[in-house]
């Protein structure tokens, strides 16, 4: 077996050449359909094309039609999942020409009742067989979905499929029915495998939504040539591996990858298959497909204006890679976590790694609602609870229990230090646990805040299981009244605003938001602002816009962050300011601020009548914008033809940084 590698291409072959026996393509765990800006940027538009190529090129013609099989993951999480619960992915999963798809957990993250209409939809059988419900009859699977299938490629040879799912992401599903029986993988494969071969079945096919561990387990635990090959999903990347004679195959994420792959009869009447597999990386040279390009812009129109918003600007690369977040430190988990801790005041923050969905590093510059969005999609809100110090170091050892496997429980943390030796067996792994610098006190209650999802015990995170859900552990602030991460995130970059402050903006909200920006900048996270001009403004020839002036700083002068001059300035404290344009509704102008003093640069001193001219410039423009916004006409304004709007540099950004709260020795 050889293997080369090209532009978009990679090829594991069995120097077996000419027209195949039959012809496959596998996909699995989709969810963006617009593409990245990393290669391979992927997208839905750009991997139909791909599909048709197989499909139609005459370079195929006279070979056996194409069958399709998908892994699971496809109805949640994304950022239009949140809005469409999943159904705006039935179109693209009928328009690809799946034949057959494995049920993943994500699929029914919104409910079972929810993914049978959408399955209903879909043009293809969904399998799980040994996930049962008792409810729905003796030996039924969840959902009323199949067992097993059989698929006819075009020159009549039969394929016999089998879907199976792992115990493991039975945990993580928020609303299962209740009972639920797990059967062996192995077992089951053995089971069914008999009445397909008599059905005519000359090729087996497990499909599977399980972590390649398992998937390599199974293929170790079955007879050799029982199944021909595994088709995996679950897992974020693309691999593969003859394990006891069986390929096992995943396919990438994201419509950034698919495998095309070949199978011959072995020559001379030999039992057995030989097999090509090529990867093919969904990168920006391909073509988009306009059919599919005009679906994706249907979908997203209605939504792009609110979804290219800028919310927030970054100084520092944020690290939200599922190869960093799932095994290791990240500064974006620090910071998340930061705030969840400091908005609620808790001794400390727990977030599971699996949260974060962007699975890429956002670089520096503007974050739009769209990224907070894509990353934090999950619906469950960040909770409040009080429980021992063996309940916390349970919880830390839950995280690192499924290492080297990239599950979403790996945790992130705030205020916590540990470290793990991965060597070291499940559940004795962390060799040190600190909370705010001290050792883990066993017997000690800690508040924590953590999303509502751990704390009814998903992703056997059982020491944080509430009273309300059967557990020991203390809820200070329930799910009823918790606040979305992704909320939060939106607060905190609007409480940056340079201009105004929010509708019914109370001393408590200044006190709170106060008090957040207090504790979350004290580490030096915020980063005043350059001298460069607005990466979204207008430019102006010779003159740099958004540049202030240079201010002499003294020990004396105060600073504040956004909007909090209570604290730095007794006026505003006393409600001076209480006619400031408001800054509550998405209608704002996309503007942060950074820490600046009291002294109002515009009316300082020491500047140029020129100067002073072009601040009033730039402050006319500014609220003519507004104006804009708000459907009121400046007339006078208007008066003074040529100047244009503008928006106002952006200021201040986060630039969290990794800070060695964890350690893996």
């Amino acid at each position: 077996m050889s293997t080369f590698h090209d532009d978009g291409l990679s090829v594991i072959y069995s120097d077996r050449t000419g027209s195949p026996d039959l012809r496959l393509i596998h996909y699995n765990d989709v969810y963006h359909i617009e593409p990245g800006s990393a290669e391979p940027v992927g997208g839905a538009s750009r991997f139909q094309s791909l599909i048709n190529y197989y499909r139609t090129d005459p370079r195929f013609a006279g070979q056996p039609d194409i069958l399709t099989f998908f892994s699971g993951d496809a109805f949640n999480p994304s950022l239009e999942s949140t809005i469409t619960k999943g159904r705006h992915m039935v179109p693209f999963l009928n328009k690809v020409k799946t034949d057959v798809a494995c049920v993943g957990n994500h699929d029914l993250d919104f409910g079972v009742a929810q993914f049978r209409h959408l399955s209903s939809q879909c043009r293809f059988p969904w399998l799980l067989a040994n996930v049962l419900d008792p409810a729905l009859g003796e030996d039924v699977p969840i959902a009323d979905c199949g067992k097993t299938c059989m698929l006819t490629s075009s020159n009549g040879i039969k394929v016999g499929v089998i879907g199976l799912g792992e115990r493991e992401w039975l945990g993580t599903i928020n609303a299962l029915p209740p009972d639920l029986i797990y059967k062996s993988a192995s077992q089951t494969v053995q089971a069914l495998v008999p009445s397909l071969r008599k059905q005519g079945a000359k090729l087996i096919i497990a499909v599977t939504h399980q972590r390649e561990p398992n998937d390599q387990k199974l293929a170790k635990n079955l007879p050799s040539g029982l199944v021909d090959i595994i088709l995996g999903g679950h897992d974020h990347f693309y691999a593969h591996a003859v394990v006891n004679g069986t390929h096992v195959l995943r396919s990438g994420t994201d419509f950034k990858q698919l495998s095309y792959i070949e199978f011959f009869r072995k020559p001379d009447g030999a039992s057995g298959w030989d097999v090509n597999i090529i990867r093919r990386d969904v990168v920006r040279s391909i073509p988009e497909d306009p059919a599919t390009v005009n679906l994706v812009a249907k979908l997203t129109s209605s939504l792009q204006a609110k979804l290219e918003k800028p919310v927030g600007y970054t100084v520092s690369p944020l690290d939200g890679r599922f190869s960093t977040v799932r095994q290791c430190e990240s500064n974006l988990g620090n910071f998340v976590c930061d705030l969840m801790r400091f908005y609620y005041a808790a001794d400390c923050a727990m977030m599971a790694g699996g949260t974060i969905r962007g699975d890429q590093i956002y670089p520096p510059g503007i974050l739009r609602l769209k990224d907070l969005l894509n990353c934090f999609p999950f619906e469950d809100p960040v909770v409040l609870v009080r429980l021992q110090g063996h309940a916390l170091l349970e919880a830390l050892e839950n995280g690192v229990s499924q290492l080297p496997a990239l599950e979403g429980r790996f945790t992130q943390v705030s205020n916590i230090a540990f470290g793990y030796k991965l060597s070291a067996p499940a559940g004795s792994r962390i060799t040190f646990a600190r909370v705010g610098g001290k050792p883990i006190d066993l017997q000690r209650d800690y508040v924590l805040a953590t999303r509502g999802y751990m704390a009814r015990g998903k992703d056997g995170f059982a020491s944080l299981l509430v009273q309300s859900e059967g557990g020991k552990v203390e809820e200070i602030v329930c799910e009823e009244n918790g606040v979305l991460i992704s909320t939060i995130l939106r607060q905190y970059f609007l409480s940056l605003k340079v201009m105004g402050k929010w509708q019914r903006w109370s001393p408590s909200l200044k006190r709170h938001w106060g008090s957040v920006h207090h504790n979350l900048h004290g580490k030096g996270w915020l980063k005043p602002p350059s001298a460069t001009s607005s990466p979204i403004s207008e430019k102006t020839p010779g003159r740099r816009l958004g540049h202030r002036p240079a201010l002499q700083r003294t020990a004396r002068t105060a600073y504040y962050y956004g909007r909090f001059p209570d604290e730095a300035n007794p006026e505003t404290a006393n409600g001076t300011n209480g006619d400031a344009m408001d800054s509550d509704s998405d209608e704002d102008p996309e503007v942060l601020t950074s820490p600046r003093p009291t002294t109002n640069y515009v009316t300082h001193p020491a500047r140029s009548s020129a100067e002073e001219e072009h601040r009033l410039q730039l402050a006319r423009r500014v609220v003519r914008k507004w104006m804009r916004h708000t459907g009121l006409q400046p007339t006078t304004l208007n008066a003074m033809d040529g100047e244009g709007e503008f928006t106002p540099a952006w200021t201040s950004g986060i630039s969290p940084r990794l800070e060695g709260r964890i350690v893996i020795e």
